[in-house]
Order: structure tokens, then C-alpha cells, then sequence
């Protein structure tokens, strides 16, 4: 029981230290610039500028507002515009194209504070572009078929914000930065959750296992048997929890931010049981194309990764 004691505490204080000193600075500061853009309608011009391109892909006009919110701002932003399409007469395939492409796209609530450790920000949207649009042009021609209901295939464009409310820039970036510390503080429980887990699972011996185990196709992948831990963390407690295991293994010297970089294409993407179920949760239409979507995420998700280990 004592060991159990000592392993909650050390876990909370590195929690408590991540979210403090590396998340929330960077969270406030993003979010509150986000936020400006949003308000100003530079988020929708982009959209409006960029849907024609998409449109190639079977992304919709709206899937690109999606996909700005999802580099740009977290990985749950998303889901309002998602909701909108389940409702509003989106063809199910291009539902399905855009959910594929989110999947496989680095979320900015893990990729904006693990910038302060080396992550090539630069490098992680590109790829996130590449595969995310090599998801979603592989989920609408090959993965779903076309929509056997009569359905409208609406290609509803992004509107710019009304200007209904009107608040100064000091008002817009005051309500983005609280935005970034709601963020942050909702993470914290996750975060130290998952340290827990990260931490019981080292006491009984289990990760050292599952390291001599895959430490084979580690090395192929030109990562330490120390990466083990923040990859397996992610797939079974989201982005974030990899974020807190990853910081923390770099903070004590096992993982080197090249080493960081070479799992970002595996890693940073909401394509686990938790992102999921958040991105599922925008509708019903969403669900019903949900295993399709997640077929394609996982190929862009594949791509991403070996284009991380090949730059890297």
C-alpha cells in the first residue's frame, strides 16, 4: 500500500509540474491567437480558399474548417463542425472521408507543448496534410460506397462569423486564453491517470517485459525500447497521456527529441479509443461510418509514420 502511495504522489507532482510549466503557457498563448483569427474570420477565409482543392479528395467545404480546427486549435474542436455535417445533408461518404482524414492528423493540444521539447511543428502539419488527404481521397473512392439513400450531397461552404457580439481583440484573447487553461486543467486528470498506469505498470514489471518483447521492431524502427511505454500509453489512453509519458521520459533522458520526432507520425493523432469516441460522438450518420473511416485513418496514419521515419 505505501508503494502504491508513492507512486500516486510522484505521478500527480510530474502531472501537476507538465501542466504548469510546459502545457499551459504554450495552450494560453495558441488558443488565445486562435481564438482572434477565429473572431476575425481568417480560419473560414482559409477554409473558403482551400475547399475547392479538398473537394478533390471527397472532403467537403465544411471538412476543411474541420481540418483547421484540428491543427490549429485541439483535437475535440472538430466535433461541432462534424455535428453540423450529420445533420445537414452531407453525403455519407464525405462524412466519411473527413472523420478518415482527422483521424490520421496531428491534434494541436498535444503538437503545440511538446514544441518546447523539439517537435518540428512544421514537419508534423505537413504530414498531417499528406496523410490526411491520402485518407480521405482513399475512404471516398475505394472504402465507401456510394450512398444507396436518397440523400443530398450538400456541399455547404464555411461562413465567415457573424459579427453579433462584438468584442475587442484584448476581450477575444482574454477568452482564448481561458479557453487554453480549461484545456489544460481538463487534461490533468488524464494526466495523471495515466502516469499512474505508466508508473504501476514499471513497478510490476510489466512494461520492462513488453519492451524485451517488441525491442525487435523497435530497432527497426530506429527507437529505443524506452518508446515502448508512450506508444502502447496512447493507443489504450489517448494523445494526451502520451504527451505527459513522453515528457516525462524526456525529462529524464530517454527519448531524444529526433527519437520524439520519428514517432510523431504513429503517435500524435486522435486514432485511439478515446479520439474516437469523442469525433463519434458528433452523430448518428458520423457513427454508421465510423469502421470505414477508421480503415482509412489508420492507412494515412501509416503513411504519416513511415514519412516521419524516413525525414527523421
Amino acid at each position: 500500500m505505501e508503494q502504491l502511495v508513492e507512486v500516486i504522489l510522484a505521478s500527480g507532482r510530474t502531472a501537476i509540474d507538465m501542466a504548469l510549466y510546459i502545457l499551459m503557457p504554450i495552450m494560453v498563448v495558441m488558443l488565445a491567437l486562435m481564438k482572434l483569427m477565429d473572431a476575425k474570420g481568417i480560419l473560414a477565409f482559409f477554409a473558403r480558399l482551400l475547399s475547392p482543392v479538398v473537394k478533390v479528395f471527397g472532403i467537403p467545404g465544411l471538412g476543411v474548417f474541420a481540418l483547421i480546427k484540428m491543427l490549429l486549435v485541439s483535437f475535440s474542436a472538430p466535433v461541432a463542425t462534424l455535428s453540423l455535417m450529420n445533420s445537414n445533408g452531407i453525403a455519407k461518404r464525405r462524412i466519411a472521408a473527413t472523420l478518415a482524414m482527422l483521424l490520421c492528423m496531428s491534434q494541436a493540444n498535444v503538437v503545440f507543448p511538446m514544441m518546447a521539447v523539439g517537435l518540428n511543428m512544421p514537419v508534423a502539419i505537413a504530414t498531417s496534410l499528406i496523410g490526411g488527404l491520402f485518407a480521405a481521397s482513399l475512404t471516398y473512392y475505394l472504402l465507401m460506397p456510394r450512398d444507396q439513400e436518397a440523400e443530398q450531397d450538400t456541399l455547404i461552404e464555411p461562413e465567415i462569423p457573424a459579427k453579433s457580439e462584438r468584442k475587442t481583440a484584448m476581450q477575444i484573447l482574454a477568452d482564448g486564453g481561458q479557453e487554453g487553461m480549461r484545456i489544460t486543467l481538463a487534461m490533468l486528470p488524464m494526466l495523471m491517470l495515466a502516469l499512474c498506469l505508466v508508473n504501476g505498470l514499471k513497478a510490476t514489471g510489466v512494461i520492462d517485459l513488453m519492451s524485451e518483447l517488441l525491442a525487435p521492431l523497435m530497432a527497426l524502427l530506429g527507437l529505443p525500447e524506452a518508446a515502448v511505454l508512450p506508444l502502447v500509453t496512447k493507443y489504450i489512453a489517448g494523445g494526451t497521456a502520451f504527451m505527459g509519458v513522453t515528457l516525462d521520459l524526456m525529462d529524464q533522458g530517454l527519448i531524444t527529441a529526433n527519437e520524439l520526432n520519428r514517432m510523431v507520425g504513429f503517435a500524435t493523432n486522435p486514432l485511439d479509443i478515446v479520439g474516437v469516441a469523442v469525433l463519434v460522438a458528433a452523430g448518428s450518420r458520423v457513427g454508421e461510418v465510423a469502421r470505414v473511416a477508421v480503415i482509412g485513418g489508420l492507412a494515412g496514419m501509416f503513411l504519416r509514420g513511415i514519412l516521419h521515419l524516413i525525414i527523421f
